[in-house]
């Protein structure tokens, strides 16, 4: 008996071409240009049946395209962390981050930047938020209350930022890079 029946993998499959659409708009034109119209248009529906899929509309697919990508996120930065600690784990994550934001522009502003329905730094946190968040805390050995990872990101928020707005000489990276990872190295952990 296959896992899915075919109305589930046509659902599933329009659900897919929906979000699709939507980060492929957002990375040409930025989120505003990303209306449930031009989604519709975009893979053939109407509008009805795009928020029979996303009853939130645009919120919902966000979100959706931003939890998506914390994990994805986590799992490039676990797999660059692989074993690695000191200074070469810390640059390694920090490559890994900000190629994501790079690559993933629109994703990376969803998770970030717009307003998205979930709770960072509570009790109640996504666990695909906190696994994003634990890498980095792994890749410092944060054993603290969370401070210097968040300082760790924050750093590398701010680089990503400044590097997709042209205000950082992209031929710095690496420096930047070894920067962070020498900074991480010594500060000790409260």
């Amino acid at each position: 008996m296959p896992d899915q029946t075919p109305r589930r993998q046509r659902t599933e499959e329009r659900r897919r071409r929906i979000l699709a659409a939507a980060k492929e708009r957002a990375d040409a034109d930025g989120w505003a240009a990303v209306t449930t119209r031009h989604l519709a248009e975009a893979i053939g529906y109407t509008q009805p049946v795009l928020y029979s899929h996303f009853p939130g509309g645009k919120s919902e697919i966000m979100l959706t395209l931003a939890m998506e990508g914390f994990v994805e996120l986590t799992q490039n930065c676990r797999a660059a962390l692989h074993g690695e600690r000191g200074r070469r784990g810390i640059e390694a994550v920090a490559i890994a981050y900000l190629d994501f934001g790079t690559e993933h522009p629109a994703v990376y502003e969803a998770m970030f930047q717009q307003p998205i329905d979930t709770r960072f730094a509570s009790e109640d946190t996504d666990p695909n938020l906190r696994a994003a968040f634990d890498v980095l805390s792994d890749a410092i050995a944060d054993d603290g209350d969370g401070s210097a990872t968040e300082v760790l990101w924050g750093a590398l928020h701010g680089i990503s930022l400044l590097e997709r707005a042209g205000r950082m000489r992209s031929e710095h990276r690496a420096n930047r890079i070894a920067e962070l990872g020498a900074r991480f190295t010594m500060v000790p952990h409260p």
